[in-house]
């Protein structure tokens, strides 16, 4: 009688050294076990707990050390990190880089994060996020003429808005993405900076905006803040026609967007 051997290759593939590690870091993290500060096991211990070669967890470590995981100290250990705001930024950054209309996505996440966060920093403000905001604000009219530093200015105030909600997981995500927001700011700049009534429009509706939060007025400020959207998409959408048209072309008649105090 004869047999066939079996020579199909086995199609589960082991999970990876660095899956292994990376999932037992993260749930060690997530169950309290291990707290930024503290020291991960020793090389040695950590491949005989996990089934993998000490190389792979050298390895493995390295990479989490270069998104900011963990730093490894020479002769010392390695130590768990709190990640930097940089690390998700540039990661963000070349992830959304390629896709064509990035701004405008971008955009839509900024304004669902700012109205969430409008929201809360009515509740939790404090004086210094009054003072940073009130700070931003005289930037913004010190440099209504100067699309850059202008731009900066306005990105300032509402970054200000966003750390005054005091969450951290608002503000890392909104400071992942800052990088394109601020291109964001200074492209749309350039394009609003000449058109009848925006010099008014960015002074006295980050004023008011900032009224509001003073005052604790939630539904005032998420109003604003919605209008302040709309109103500069306006802005934007004129800009596009002026550009495009010839001057005779223009509409002459349109009016600035009126600005509710």
């Amino acid at each position: 009688m004869t047999t066939t051997a079996t020579i199909r290759r086995e199609t589960k593939e082991p999970s990876s050294g660095y899956a292994k590690i990376s999932s037992f870091l993260r749930e060690q993290l997530l169950t309290g076990q291990l707290k930024t500060g503290d020291f991960l096991l020793p090389e040695r211990e950590l491949a005989v707990r996990l089934n993998v070669s000490r190389p792979v967890v050298r390895e493995a470590l390295r990479a989490l050390s270069m998104i900011g995981i963990v730093e490894i100290r020479h002769g010392v250990g390695t130590v768990v990190k709190r990640p930097d705001v940089s690390t998700l930024r540039e990661f963000f950054t070349f992830a959304l880089a390629q896709q064509s209309d990035v701004i405008d996505d971008i955009m839509q996440a900024r304004i669902a994060i700012e109205h969430q966060a409008i929201r809360l920093a009515c509740q939790r403000a404090t004086q210094r996020d009054f003072d940073r905001l009130a700070d931003a604000l005289t930037t913004i009219t010190e440099t209504i003429h100067d699309p850059s530093a202008g731009a900066a200015a306005d990105f300032a105030f509402h970054e200000a808005i966003v750390q005054a909600a005091h969450s951290p997981t608002l503000a890392s995500i909104y400071g992942s993405i800052s990088e394109l927001m601020m291109r964001s700011h200074r492209e749309r700049r350039e394009q609003i900076i000449r058109i009848d009534g925006i010099e008014e429009f960015l002074v006295d509706h980050h004023r008011s905006i900032f009224a509001a939060i003073v005052e604790q007025d939630v539904s005032r400020a998420d109003e604003l803040l919605a209008r302040h959207f709309e109103i500069g998409a306006d802005f934007r959408r004129r800009a596009t026609a002026r550009h495009a048209l010839p001057q005779s072309a223009t509409v002459q008649s349109a009016q600035t967007p009126h600005i509710q105090e």
